[in-house]
């Protein structure tokens, strides 16, 4: 049967999207492909930026060895978690990433602990390494986000707007409710349409990513980008997590996991942003005051 993917108010109908391809027997998924790209693409825009500011590139190299690793652990540590019911009776399939289950905010999170104690063993600023790697990272998610779509997953309920997508019913990755009740049907197959929610974050990602760039040319402290990384991107994430109906939950409580740290995020990222901004602004005070 063909793997269809269309977006029919757009008029755009993909007639063939597999979800991996097979090398020498071997199948490598697409979902793995885009995001080993994004990360490469992201180390690059790094290092280009240390460039720009004058740092030791040897230093991103090195934060990306441990970075890559811990985010990935850390992204699936977050999964497991929260879907606890899922791997409690077969340990060993934690480990079987192949198969999915990498939450982004566990990668991000484990991320910005990694960069804390690597600069504080290199003695770099925090917030100019900061500063440095998080539009990359930003880079790497707009780009990961393409590997949902392969695998047709992370998109919303029902939905007939302009960018409705439509998928084969037995080959989504799960079905909302809200899809079966207004399921389409096509020549007797039967489709599910949905929101893409994956398109939705990979789009506003990159919009606060072109305004991020645009923005470090003309940075007053260290940590404005950051600050405004986890202000954007907690905004965003917010906003598409309450379209998404695949959610990580706390417990019983009904509560996006996604959101709840979005909340935080946000939060964080304004308490950064004044703060620091604050200390720049008495420091060169400081300095205008030595000088006269």
């Amino acid at each position: 049967m063909h793997r269809t993917i269309d977006f029919p108010n757009l008029g755009i109908h993909l007639k063939s999207v597999g979800d991996h391809i097979t090398v020498f027997g071997f199948d490598i998924a697409y979902y793995g492909i885009v995001i080993g790209i994004g990360i490469l693409a992201g180390l690059m825009m790094a290092v280009m930026e240390a460039k720009r500011t004058h740092q030791n590139i040897e230093d991103y190299y090195d934060l990306a060895i441990y970075g890559v690793i811990f985010s990935i652990i850390g992204a699936r540590a977050y999964y497991v978690i929260f879907s606890w019911d899922m791997y409690k009776d077969d340990i060993k399939s934690i480990i079987n990433i192949r198969e999915g289950g990498l939450a982004i905010y566990g990668g991000v999170l484990t991320g910005i602990l990694c960069g804390i104690i690597f600069a504080k063993k290199r003695g770099i600023n925090f917030f100019l390494l900061a500063d440095t790697v998080l539009p990359s990272v930003l880079l790497g998610q707009v780009m990961g986000r393409w590997g949902n779509f392969f695998n047709r997953e992370a998109f919303g309920g029902y939905t007939n707007g302009l960018f409705a997508m439509r998928i084969l019913k037995e080959q989504a990755s799960y079905l909302p409710q809200s899809a079966l009740n207004n399921l389409i049907t096509v020549n007797g197959t039967e489709y599910i349409q949905v929101h893409p929610t994956f398109l939705y974050e990979s789009s506003l990602n990159l919009c606060l990513l072109v305004f991020l760039l645009i923005l470090r040319k003309h940075k007053k402290f260290n940590g404005q980008i950051a600050s405004l990384y986890m202000f954007g991107y907690g905004i965003i994430r917010f906003f598409v997590e309450s379209l998404r109906t695949d959610q990580l939950q706390i417990g019983s409580t009904g509560i996006a996991v996604s959101q709840a740290v979005s909340a935080v995020l946000i939060i964080i990222g304004i308490i950064f942003y004044i703060k620091l901004k604050k200390e720049s602004l008495n420091s060169m005070k400081g300095d205008s005051k030595i000088d006269s």
